[in-house]
């Protein structure tokens, strides 16, 4: 390519540049710089924010745990986590809805499962669900310094679609009263549906899915509208620490089978 088509190029580059510059920031923050961290520490970014939090957060304080994680991911490495103004959403919900039993699919490092812990209502139960092991291995971790039980917040190791056939006979759920989705949103559809087939939603029960608008939840969103089972509400948000980048949380409301 000659210097001159190189150049006239330029501007259309610096116009995307300029127009998309939160995007190029997470990508380089979230894919290059973490990956060339984890390569040079040995350590996944979640057993880095678990370090920090072991010198910094008071132990058995779960919002002074969730704070000092807020306050790793915007000033050291951003976390990719729920964040204080999801957590406020997801909060709320679970104080006003009470449920018995909550059902998180996606554990992460912990964030929001402490949210919800510190929510549920007296003996209520929190079963939260996590494929990678070392990941798991992090959030029992966090779990347990803010002071939560294994029969307030059991931890299962698996995939989604493994575990969740198996809650009725071998973890004792009959029912989920409130699903948190906040693992892989090209899984939500699937799993809400194996959910469904396993009779695991009661009437009335709660649904909520994160990331559904980015990176995005479209099948999952499609079908949720149109089936007829549920009432949709959906809050619009920010990503942590991008609130330029928009995101939202949807909430569904299962009518029950039809």
């Amino acid at each position: 390519m000659s210097p001159a088509i190189a150049l006239a190029f330029l501007p259309l580059v610096v116009t995307l540049l300029v127009r998309y510059r939160h995007y190029f920031r997470l990508l380089v923050g979230t894919v290059l710089l973490r990956s060339l961290r984890d390569c040079l520490s040995g350590l996944r970014i979640e057993e880095r924010a678990f370090s920090y939090v072991l010198t910094h957060a008071l132990p058995g304080d779960p919002g002074h745990i969730l704070t000092t994680l807020d306050h790793w991911s915007s000033h050291c490495e951003y976390l990719s986590h729920m964040g204080p103004v999801k957590g406020q959403i997801l909060m709320r919900l679970v104080e006003e809805k009470a449920p018995a039993c909550v059902l998180e699919l996606g554990t992460y490092c912990g964030y929001s499962t402490l949210l919800i812990a510190q929510a549920l209502p007296p003996g209520g139960r929190l079963l939260t669900v996590e494929r990678d092991p070392r990941t798991a291995a992090v959030a029992e971790k966090l779990i347990r310094l803010a002071g939560f039980d294994e029969h307030m917040v059991e931890l299962i190791v698996g995939s989604s679609e493994e575990v969740i056939p198996c809650l009725r006979t071998q973890y004792q759920l009959s029912r989920a009263d409130l699903v948190l989705l906040i693992h892989r949103p090209r899984c939500y559809l699937r799993d809400l549906q194996l959910l469904e087939a396993h009779a695991l939603l009661p009437a009335g029960g709660t649904v909520l899915a994160d990331h559904v608008l980015f990176p995005g939840a479209p099948r999952f969103l499609q079908y949720a509208k149109s089936c007829g089972r549920y009432r949709c509400r959906l809050y619009h948000t920010g990503l942590p620490d991008f609130p330029a980048i928009k995101d939202g949380i949807a909430q569904l409301t299962y009518a029950g089978p039809g």
